[in-house]
């Protein structure tokens, strides 16, 4: 085991394309590390440089106590497992996992021991003599993720090893992986383009977009408190609700004046918002932090958004809202399954003002509640 260090790393592709952008990263010995992000936004390309898959343009990779930059791939002591498994389909399960330590000339008894073993943990004893077409995906997938294991390296790279798996075996085997770094603690970095699978396998996550980081921390801290509006968006399902209005001074408090609603801002925001009343802010709000209420039942209230139901979607104990108003085309509340509603019916909205968040508008949009 050991930590992996970024330091400044660039890629940059022929045609002046950069690819990641001068990237700073610790990753702690032992720790599973989640790289998630839209398609493109560089974070397999940051785990191929890490893998010496990839050239570095420009800064330093370090495993353990050495820089790798011109290391080969193979004297990094990594194990990659890739998305589309990578097994070897003329060889069986046992010949596909016990293929790298036969490569570094390990004693069979040994080779044979660590196979059986790993075989186990996972699951996949009775498959050691099948080959990779009589497997299913998962089996495949296990197979992939037993040959990283038995080479007991320093890190684990995962590169969106369950994105080719149906919804309901992509939850088993997340369980699995976490289960597997719990029992081994093996440092591992792990790609995703799915916000769901990072928030429930990272430790910590790094939201990138356009070959820069985002945000670095945990799932909670990412959730509860974006860096900006990417991450706001980008984390959480549905998606964080964005509406655009002004901050405005009123009653001794500060306001978020959507048009036809007057927000009271919390306390906290206060020592931010002194240098943006009158200007153009966003007001972000999860789905789950609005409660619904009956037309007119909490008249005078500063924390209230008259809305119009457009589509409903039960789910099962809670149902998704999606709303409209004169200002915001949609509007999406998580509330408690209620009979009676419809699409057309006006009905009000309670804000949780512990969960408002105020970004600047625009490029990168950055939270002011964390200045």
């Amino acid at each position: 085991m050991a930590e992996v260090v970024l330091d400044k790393v660039t890629k940059v592709y022929p045609g002046e394309i950069t690819a990641v952008r001068t990237m700073d990263l610790q990753i702690r010995d032992a720790e599973f590390i989640v790289l998630v992000g839209p398609s493109g936004c560089g974070k397999t390309t940051v785990l191929r440089m890490v893998a010496g898959l990839e050239e570095i343009t420009d800064g330093t990779v370090r495993i353990g106590d050495r820089v790798v930059n011109d290391v080969p791939p193979k004297n990094r002591d990594i194990a990659m497992v890739f998305q589309n498994y990578a097994l070897y389909p003329h060889m069986t399960v046992y010949k596909n996992m016990s293929f790298a330590l036969k490569l570094r000339r390990l004693p069979k008894t040994e080779i044979e021991q660590r196979v059986r073993d790993v075989a186990e943990i996972l699951g996949i004893g009775e498959l050691l003599e099948r080959k990779p077409k009589a497997l299913s995906g998962g089996q495949r997938q296990r197979v992939a993720v037993g040959r990283a294991i038995v080479r007991q390296p320093k890190a684990f790279l995962f590169d969106e090893p369950l994105s080719n798996l149906d919804a309901k075996l992509r939850v088993e085997m997340r369980a699995e992986l976490k289960s597997l770094h719990n029992r081994l603690k093996t440092t591992t970095i792990y790609v995703t383009h799915d916000q769901e699978e990072a928030m429930t396998l990272g430790e910590r996550i790094v939201v990138m977009k356009d070959g820069q980081v985002q945000q670095v921390g945990t799932p909670l801290e990412v959730y509860g408190r974006p860096a900006n509006l990417f991450v706001a968006g980008f984390v959480g399902s549905p998606p964080m609700n964005m509406l655009s209005g002004k901050v405005i001074r009123w009653d001794q408090g500060f306001y978020f004046d959507e048009g036809l609603a007057k927000i009271l801002l919390p306390e906290r925001l206060n020592d931010a918002l002194r240098d943006h009343v009158g200007k153009d802010v966003i007001m972000g709000i999860r789905p789950e932090a609005m409660n619904l209420h009956a037309q007119g039942r909490f008249a005078g209230q500063k924390n209230i958004l008259p809305l119009t139901v457009k589509v409903i979607e039960p789910l099962g104990e809670k149902m998704d809202l999606y709303c409209s108003s004169e200002n915001h085309p949609q509007i999406i509340a998580r509330v408690d399954a209620e009979a009676g509603l419809e699409p057309g019916q006006s009905i009000e909205l309670h804000l949780d003002l512990s969960r408002v968040h105020i970004f600047e508008p625009g490029e990168p949009g950055r939270n002011l509640g964390l200045t």
